[in-house]
């Protein structure tokens, strides 16, 4: 039996006061880290995104896990936030939900030190509608609705220009904004928290939604979409993460050389046929 723990919003206040009190702290100092010996014999706690990040970590934990000598325990986290706080503080060991440009803002805004340790797997971001079939389709004064965070904002953007529906400014890539367009050839656009996009879809006339969301909105990726981002060097692979400093640790090494494994890109291609692609290697 799966032994879940889903961690949802309610637990902000906590992890927002544990972050600040850890403040003062770094991952060197004696009284903010764990004791190396006697982490050994400890589960190993992820947190995670319901679908697939979770999803994959219970495939290790039920089928590897056991015969590599790891104990772990898989906590899912439905928002982008908390599993990054909550790795900082030492709530939890380690985080599997982001890439690296996601990171990197959030280190920066949050003064957090969380780094990636391998790479596992790709979620194309994809534009899909209820009712439009085709991306020549849209029209203008139509509404797209997008994700509000700053790279995967990005991110949808650049789709939507690489299929002609805007033009941004030149050299912006993936750090577009909306204030970057330069033509929005009369569409309109929705900001929205990237998890609540796919609820959005019944009142927009496209939206551009996370790959992992999607598959929770019982859409696939690979199918459903009307425009699909490229893999081929793709910067957005997803990867197992830990506060800088633990990065040693037995069980985290061990865990990656897990998700790296041919029995999890098995897993995954034939769970998700396409819809989440293998990306293993170091991440960096």
């Amino acid at each position: 039996m799966r032994k879940n723990i889903k961690l949802t919003a309610g637990i902000a206040a906590t992890a927002a006061l544990a972050l600040g009190l850890s403040a003062c702290g770094t991952s060197s100092d004696p009284s903010s880290s764990k004791d190396k010996a006697g982490a050994a014999d400890k589960p190993l706690v992820v947190a995670a995104s319901p679908t697939p990040h979770a999803d994959i970590l219970n495939y290790v934990k039920d089928n590897l896990a056991e015969k590599a000598g790891l104990k772990l325990e898989v906590r899912e986290f439905t928002d982008y936030v908390l599993p990054n706080t909550a790795t900082e503080t030492g709530q939890v060991d380690a985080n599997f939900f982001q890439h690296k440009p996601y990171l990197d803002d959030f280190n920066k805004k949050n003064d957090t030190h969380i780094v990636p340790v391998v790479n596992v797997h790709l979620e194309p971001l994809g534009l899909y509608s209820k009712n439009i079939k085709s991306v020549k389709d849209i029209k203008a004064g139509q509404t797209i609705a997008v994700p509000n965070d700053t790279t995967n904002g990005g991110r949808a953007l650049q789709l939507l220009a690489e299929n002609g529906l805007i033009t941004v400014k030149p050299g912006v890539g993936t750090n577009a904004k909306i204030s970057d367009i330069t033509d929005k050839k009369g569409l309109e656009f929705k900001e929205l928290e990237a998890a609540t996009v796919p609820r959005a879809l019944n009142d927009v006339d496209a939206a551009v939604i996370n790959g992992n969301y999607a598959i929770e909105a019982k859409l696939s990726p690979a199918k459903d979409a009307i425009a699909l981002e490229k893999a081929d060097g793709n910067p957005y692979a997803n990867f197992l993460a830990v506060k800088e400093g633990n990065e040693k640790d037995a069980r985290v090494q061990k865990l990656a050389e897990l998700l790296n494994s041919p029995e999890v890109k098995k897993y995954i291609e034939d769970t998700y046929k396409g819809s989440v692609i293998p990306a293993f290697g170091a991440a960096k």
